[in-house]
């Protein structure tokens, strides 16, 4: 089946504030599963760009596969970026003739174009996406989707540097590649291996949320969308690949090399920033075993008390540097209120993102106006241990000034977690869950997580022909059971 597509503009656009449902296990066997009306399991879709030569034995080669292999309904979509060769007559061509083989037609080229477009319209609860040339050995398809059908991941990556991947390529492209993930490691703290594998899965539910955040279009797409998951908390998982270089590829190196580091550089900004509201990524109370409430601790304590000694550590190093600097040209009482007034803007800063794990720019003004409350308190107990230090000895020394401050600010440190925790970012969600956040017990799976049915059931019924005047949504195509030709 052959049908246009609406491109999908490059720029970011506004996500469901209400946060992911619980990650479950694409039920077997119950009614309305994908592939039982002709919604298929996997949806794989593989941009092109005037591919005329290798398409048709890639997609022949990709879908016997999935038919000899893959134990559910699937779907290959080829999604054409705006070829001006035969490829979309091939694609169109290929799609006439094979089951469960459909093409999409762009008119703007950029390969997170086509991935964001086909993803954004499947009906499928998996998503998948594989490089034309099909360098990565398609043995390990099964493995890359086999987390998501179980509800275990929420990404799934192919990686050609894990110890036990198997990678023929000249020196050149593993030197980029490797030279790449150091750079994503240092300045975005990425810690999935391999960003630039054309080998990647996603479960649909988390896709609808993480693709309107994704800004870019081109080949920064892939790392721009693992950054911002694996900042969210989702789950990435890691399959090692046999991976076989393909001397013909068509990538410019250079610029694509120039165009990622632009987008390291606009990500990492936006990170720093607060300006992606990742917290809508989050998956509710109880999917994540380390929020389980344990007896006697509140849930999150003892990552919270971490975080909030090491920003505390950090905080108390920059005020004293502060206080040194401002009492060359003031009194004590001026230096110490301003140095305490610019290191607690920048504690509240560290605490809301790093010890409370609040994301985004909401409530942030409200949040530093707490936070000047309490910076108001720990003021009062500083500049009252001055005073009485003052008064008590007349004309201290630099180094006894320090040692009171200290004191006094291991004190009013005790006090700003206390009322940090409690009054600036209390836990809200387990005083008052919110009615879209499921709870820690177990619940039926959301409307998100299709079912998947059980390989022994009968063959899916035909897929009824698109309503051609029907302005909404791709044209349907017929899905491939390969339970059919058993």
């Amino acid at each position: 089946m052959t049908g246009p597509l609406a491109t999908v503009d490059g720029m970011r656009t506004e996500t469901p504030r209400s946060t992911l449902p619980a990650r479950d296990h694409l039920l077997a066997g119950a009614a309305g599963a994908p592939g039982a009306a002709g919604v298929p399991v996997l949806d794989v879709v593989v941009p092109v760009y005037n591919e005329e030569k290798d398409l048709e034995p890639c997609v022949l080669r990709l879908h016997a596969h999935l038919a000899r292999t893959f134990p559910y309904a699937f779907r290959i979509t080829v999604a054409d970026n705006a070829s001006t060769d035969r490829t979309p007559e091939v694609a169109e061509r290929l799609a006439r003739s094979l089951p469960g083989v459909r093409s999409f037609r762009l008119e703007e080229k950029g390969r997170g174009r086509a991935l964001r477009t086909v993803w954004t319209d499947s009906d499928a609860p998996v998503l998948a996406y594989m490089d034309v040339d099909l360098s990565t050995d398609l043995n390990a398809l099964l493995p890359l989707v086999a987390p998501l059908i179980s509800g275990h991941s929420d990404l799934a990556i192919g990686s050609r540097l894990a110890r036990s991947s198997r990678v023929v390529r000249g020196t050149k492209r593993e030197f980029i590649s490797r030279a790449y993930n150091i750079i994503l490691r240092s300045s975005l703290a990425a810690r999935f291996s391999d960003a630039q594998c054309g080998f990647k899965a996603i479960r649909r539910e988390v896709a609808q949320r993480l693709l309107p955040m994704v800004e870019d279009t081109g080949w920064f797409f892939d790392t721009e969308m693992l950054v911002l998951a694996e900042r969210a908390g989702l789950r990435i998982h890691e399959v090692p690949v046999d991976w076989v270089d393909d001397p013909d590829s068509t990538v410019h190196i250079v610029r694509t090399a120039t165009e990622d580091l632009k987008g390291v550089w606009r990500v990492g900004r936006a990170l720093a920033v607060g300006a992606l509201p990742l917290d809508r990524l989050a998956r509710p109370f109880g999917d994540d075993p380390r929020d389980r409430a344990i007896g006697g601790v509140p849930g999150g304590l003892a990552r919270q008390l971490v975080g909030f000694c090491v920003v505390g550590a950090l905080s108390t190093l920059f005020y004293l540097a502060l206080y040194s600097f401002f009492r060359l040209g003031a009194g004590p009482q001026l230096a110490n209120g301003a140095a305490l007034l610019v290191s607690a803007v920048a504690n509240t800063a560290a605490n809301r993102r790093l010890t409370f794990g609040v994301r985004g720019r909401g409530g942030a003004v409200r949040h530093q106006a707490q936070g000047l409350v309490v910076f108001a308190i720990g003021l009062a107990l500083t500049s009252g241990s001055l005073a009485a230090l003052g008064a008590a000895s007349g004309s201290p020394s630099h180094g006894t000034e320090l040692a009171v401050l200290v004191a006094a600010n291991l004190a009013a440190t005790v006090l700003r977690f206390l009322l940090f925790r409690a009054w600036v970012f209390p836990d809200r969600d387990r005083a008052n869950p919110a009615p879209d956040r499921a709870p820690a017990t177990p619940t039926p799976a959301p409307a998100q997580a299709t079912p998947i049915p059980a390989p022994a059931q009968a063959a899916p019924a035909p897929t009824p022909a698109p309503d051609p005047a029907s302005p909404s949504g791709p044209p349907s195509a017929p899905v491939h059971d390969p339970r059919n030709a058993r």
